[in-house]
């Protein structure tokens, strides 16, 4: 492909966003011009004919385009629209605001009618796709046309986060240690039947097993599984994805893949492309991958997200989280940042947690937590302190999460949460012994009660502003009452026969 068939205009004739909008944006800088000259040559060399534009929407969806790559350099210069009405709708695809109301029923006039916002090219995100054919990817951020930042951009609240860390000389260091399930996909449930609709999901693949039983962590288990485990370990080695180890975990047909600690953002990130190649690759492959805490496939085990966090001083780059005598769990900085992590769990859980299914999860010996607690090495509390003296590795594993969750706003939580405890010198009391019978905080029991104490969050109305709160729980109420006016499995044997 020569350079005249890839280079499109960048005017507004040839634009798929606003003429200029990188500049309007106030992001054209010199850096990024020459990170897009970059990425230009590399897609004109590599003979790249397709380029997709994605963005993690409020729950943590990629969401996009798929663009011709004569289009690539007019999209890193004017962006590429996409309706706003991508930021109104619940799981199930349901729109949950008056997007034909003045304001959009958010107050804001740019969501009016379901009007065009701007997906902006991150350069630094850039990807050429292993399983899609001559293709390549681009994670974006968004902006309202007049290149305003849209107030419900999850990856913008990340980084207003770590940007406060940033301003104190430390950044938040993460690693994630993802469990997620592989089925063998038996019927996709194609037909024009099981389609649903919005505000009614499709019918459910069937599926069975990649693996029978439970053999946790045996190398016979690891081997029958090695071949779906060594395909997903490819499409990570050529997307620089920076893994760890690929593990079988606890239940059949169950995988945990843990990642290299990176920066906040680089860790949300990895944790969007991980998830999004995942279930494309196993699509691709007859199979079904779901990240699902709870999937209902009988005689299986609950997934969950530990994420690994520590402080670092930007400047010296010493672990802030180390103790400094033997004996010791945390250096003062760390404690006050766990007693942050305890006084706001309840409060931020629905970050880490943000579906029904997540907190069917919380049962006692089930190696999840079910109350709000932290301990030593100890994998039944909620946080779980691994550190030694002067160990540049001590860190904070909180065991709270589900797969699913968004990871701007999990991270997001975590720092606003852990700030707090620094600047209030929060203590977080003795490490526990006995995590399920200690007499704790419990965490919340469903998603309302989750919800509920958001709602009266003044920590987190404060760093994230009632906008984004209010939005965020009328997507969550909406997903919550569709759910209590479903009959369910449970309902249907319990009385049906009986009454």
């Amino acid at each position: 492909m020569g350079e005249r068939s890839m280079v499109g205009s960048t005017g507004s004739s040839g634009s798929t966003g606003r003429n200029g909008f990188a500049d309007r944006a106030g992001v054209n800088t010199t850096e990024r011009q020459h990170q897009v000259k970059d990425i230009l040559g590399r897609i004109n060399a590599a003979g790249l004919e397709s380029l997709r534009l994605s963005f993690a929407d409020q729950h943590g969806v990629l969401r996009g385009k798929t663009l011709v790559v004569s289009e690539a350099e007019s999209a890193m210069a004017n962006g590429c629209t996409m309706t706003s009405s991508l930021l109104a709708k619940d799981t199930s695809h349901k729109t949950v605001f008056a997007m034909w109301e003045k304001g959009g029923g958010l107050g804001l006039s740019q969501m009016e009618g379901a009007g065009d916002f701007i997906m902006l090219p991150d350069p630094t995100t850039f990807q050429i796709l292993p399983w899609a054919t001559k293709t390549c990817w681009m994670l974006c951020d968004i902006y309202f046309c007049d290149g305003s930042p849209v107030p419900f951009s999850t990856r913008q609240l990340l980084r207003d986060a770590s940007d406060e860390l940033a301003a104190r000389n430390m950044q938040l260091v993460c690693g994630l240690e993802v469990e997620f399930h592989v089925f063998k996909l038996d019927d996709a449930k194609l037909s024009p039947a099981d389609a649903g609709g919005i505000g009614r999901p499709a019918t459910p693949h069937e599926v069975s097993l990649l693996a029978h039983g439970y053999q946790y962590l045996t190398e016979q288990r690891a081997d029958e599984i090695e071949p779906v485990a060594e395909m997903l370990r490819q499409t990570c080695a050529a997307l620089n994805l920076p893994l760890r180890s690929m593990e079988t975990e606890f239940g059949p047909s169950q995988f945990e893949f843990t990642f290299q600690p990176t920066d906040a953002l680089t860790a949300a990130d990895n944790m969007m492309l991980f998830r999004s190649a995942v279930k494309q690759v196993c699509q691709r492959n007859g199979l079904h991958a779901t990240f699902m805490s709870k999937p209902q496939v009988e005689n299986t085990f609950a997934s969950g997200w530990h994420l690994h966090q520590s402080l670092v001083d930007t400047r010296s780059g010493e672990n802030l989280f180390a103790p400094d005598n033997t004996g010791q769990a945390l250096s003062q900085t760390g404690l006050h940042f766990v007693g942050g992590l305890l006084k706001h769990a309840r409060d931020g859980v629905i970050f880490a947690c943000p579906t029904i299914n997540a907190y069917k999860r919380f049962e006692p010996f089930t190696l999840a937590p079910d109350r709000i607690v932290w301990a030593r090495d100890n994998k039944g509390a909620m946080l779980r302190v691994i550190s030694d003296k002067d160990d540049p590795a001590s860190r904070i594993e909180n065991r709270v999460g589900e797969p699913v969750a968004n990871p701007y706003l999990y991270l997001m939580s975590q720092i606003w949460s852990g700030i707090d405890g620094i600047d209030k010198k929060l203590d977080p009391g003795l490490p526990v012994e006995t995590p399920y019978k200690c007499q704790a905080e419990r965490l919340p029991t469903d998603l309302m009660k989750a919800a509920d104490n958001l709602r009266n969050s003044q920590l987190f109305r404060n760093r994230l502003g009632d906008l984004f709160v209010d939005y965020y729980l009328t997507i969550k109420k909406a997903e919550f009452d569709r759910f209590m006016h479903t009959v369910t499995d449970w309902e249907q044997r319990e009385y049906f026969e009986i009454f």
